[in-house]
């Protein structure tokens, strides 16, 4: 059975101040950055002092907002805040967030050593997940920044184009897990107790490993996995302590999370998943944010196709006629796309009816300036 969902209201929820924490996430492609810039300048324009930060690698969200160049750290953002607010924004560096932690949690001895190791050379840039929990520590960096300054009142997060839209939850605690791991630990055995005679004490276990671990990584790689780790070792815990502290900032009443989606079966189906997800690990779910959705024309779809028909049924009908027919038939098809989309929003509010939906109607072009933005909200 079908059925219309409740409307949310995006406007109100960015405004109120008691959000302090936005998250947009959902799948790639289905305009997370430009709804995390829409409601940013939204917030902004209402009088909140916003940060916001977004994981994209395209560079949309610096070309929405007009800045020529977004990095690590929070730029003001020019032409927004009228209203006595004020929105700076940022774009991820992972490598650059991975070298801050270290720099953090190490003495400068030991933070050189894991820096120039080329192993975590590789870990810190390329590393399954590791883009995911480098967007959880900015966010914990930004929050408690926030916090100790009074900086920003709200931050508003693209999270990262992942295939899938959980691995924004799930990466942390699987590159926590790896870091933390028995089988890290066990790499890097010799080198932490060291020398030729470790290698003999662990010679019953280790030493067959690391003969099968050699062959397969080679013999340097093994070597800078276990300096790595051994270098690492004061950081233990670290990683998965943090990413636990701010998994719990975001279960808390100020975090709203914004799925968005595209009216598109996978996306959808996406959607659903972290609608799910987020209700099963008890997170503040705001609603859905459903962009690009068709309108249908002034005319149904079956009289525009009949009226076409019409002006091209006949011997006499001339170039004005089959301009118009043309007109009309597009007209009938675009009817028809936004049908199908009323059916999936339906189909969502059928098997999620507790979830509000703010809808976005499809733009004839690309959201590339301030004012695009802002038109997004209206």
């Amino acid at each position: 059975m079908s059925r219309t969902p409740t409307t949310l209201d995006l406007p109100a929820l960015v405004t109120d101040p008691a959000t302090r924490i936005v998250v947009c996430c959902g799948s790639g492609g289905v305009g997370k950055t430009t709804t995390a810039a829409a409601l940013a300048v939204h917030a902004a324009e209402a009088g909140r002092s916003v940060v916001v930060l977004t994981i994209d690698p395209a560079r949309r969200l610096a070309q929405s907002l007009g800045v020529g160049e977004l990095d690590n750290t929070p730029r003001t953002v020019p032409g927004v805040g009228a209203g006595g607010g004020r929105l700076d924004a940022m774009m991820l560096d992972m490598k650059r967030t991975f070298d801050d932690v270290v720099h953090a949690h190490a003495d400068p001895q030991r933070a050189a050593q894991i820096i120039a190791n080329p192993f975590y050379q590789s870990v810190s840039s390329s590393f399954a997940g590791t883009q995911e929990y480098m967007a959880m520590e900015k966010l914990g960096q930004l929050r408690a920044e926030a916090d100790r300054t009074g900086r920003w009142d709200l931050i508003v997060v693209d999270t990262p184009p992942s295939r899938s839209a959980l691995d924004f939850l799930d990466a942390p605690k699987r590159l926590g897990s790896f870091l933390d791991g028995r089988f890290v630990r066990l790499l890097a055995a010799p080198a932490k107790v060291g020398g030729r005679a470790s290698v003999k004490a662990l010679a019953g276990g280790v030493a067959v490993a690391t003969k099968v671990l050699d062959k397969l990584l080679g013999a340097q790689l093994l070597r800078d996995v276990q300096t790595f780790v051994a270098a690492l070792d004061t950081m233990f815990g670290g990683f998965r302590e943090r990413a636990d502290a701010t998994y719990a900032l975001l279960s808390e009443p100020g975090t709203a999370f914004l799925v968005v989606a595209a009216p598109e079966r996978d996306a959808l189906r996406e959607a659903r998943y972290f609608v799910e997800r987020l209700a099963h690990d008890q997170m503040p779910l705001a609603g859905l944010v459903l962009n690009r959705v068709a309108q249908p024309g002034p005319i149904g779809v079956d009289r525009a196709l009949g009226a076409a028909l019409q002006l091209t049924d006949g011997e006499e009908s001339g170039a004005a006629e089959r301009a118009a027919a043309a007109a009309l038939r597009l007209q009938a098809s675009v009817g028809a796309l936004a049908a199908r989309h009323r059916a999936a929003l339906r189909g969502f509010a059928a098997a999620h009816p507790g979830v509000p939906v703010a809808v976005v109607a499809a733009a004839p072009t690309d959201v590339h300036d301030l004012e695009g933005l802002r038109q997004i909200l209206r």
